[in-house]
């Protein structure tokens, strides 16, 4: 697998950012705040979680697809490797601290760090944002001073950073997060996740299929790449796993 590959994958981990509270302005008279709808999301909690996934990224040049195994310990690192028609492409590490990324076939390693990362995409990126994503919950814990809306099959909350703006798209009927969008007014990128497929896993529901498409401006253009994952398996527990991850000495670090 090519290191291109890894890079689109942390691309959808980069374009991931917490929403911080939205500053409402006071002016006088104070006027009586509308009251919001109720709004109840439920979100997939676990201690551990593994599963496995296809997935498929698409750009403007070429289609890959590759086999993911994935295993998560909540709140605390995120593990996968990925394989290419049965060989072992490499893998990757996700912790608190930073995102080690492996290429068995350039025989190389990457090591970002979050400050590096958002940075470099200009969102703040943290280990809870990525795993929420991956979850499908949300990005960033609700505030009282996010906005929400109701229409017929779907209520929308409202959330806003800076210059980046969120919509979160939450089902009526199963409180599930079913779409996400994200939008930064100062650029072309934006971001827009649907979740669908939902199953149960334990004793919650989990999307087993999702789409990412990613707009995100460089040196080159405005790029435009999707991610599509299909899980086939995913189960929860408090069963311990393991997360074995080494580096060869003779990969050299990029």
């Amino acid at each position: 697998m090519n290191k291109r590959l890894w890079l689109l994958l942390l691309a959808f981990s980069a374009l991931m950012m917490s929403c911080s509270k939205k500053i409402v302005p006071s002016t006088p008279p104070p006027v009586a705040a509308t009251p919001k709808p109720a709004l109840h999301i439920d979100e997939i909690d676990f201690e551990y979680l593994h599963g496995k996934a296809r997935m498929i990224l698409r750009d403007a040049k070429k289609e890959r697809e590759v086999k993911a195994n994935i295993r998560v310990r909540k709140d605390s690192v995120i593990w996968m490797t990925f394989s290419v028609i049965g060989v072992q492409g490499g893998k990757a590490l996700i912790n608190k601290d930073s995102i080690t990324v492996v290429s068995n076939v350039d025989k190389e390693y990457y090591v970002f760090d979050y400050a590096e990362l958002s940075k470099r995409y200009n969102f703040e990126i943290n280990y809870d944002v990525i795993q929420a994503a991956m979850l499908g919950n949300l990005i960033k814990p609700r505030t009282d001073s996010d906005d929400i809306l109701q229409e017929s099959s779907f209520f929308i909350l409202k959330q806003h950073a800076n210059t980046v703006f969120v919509d979160n798209f939450i089902n009526t009927a199963s409180n599930k997060l079913e779409k996400v969008e994200m939008k930064e007014s100062n650029s072309s990128n934006s971001l827009v996740i649907n979740y669908s497929n939902f199953q149960p896993v334990g004793p919650e529901l989990f999307p087993y299929n999702g789409t990412i498409s990613l707009f995100y401006k460089t040196v080159s253009g405005l790029l435009n790449t999707t991610i599509v994952f299909e899980y086939n398996k995913a189960e929860v527990g408090d069963k311990e796993l393991k997360f074995p991850f080494n580096i060869p000495k003779r990969y050299e670090r990029r």
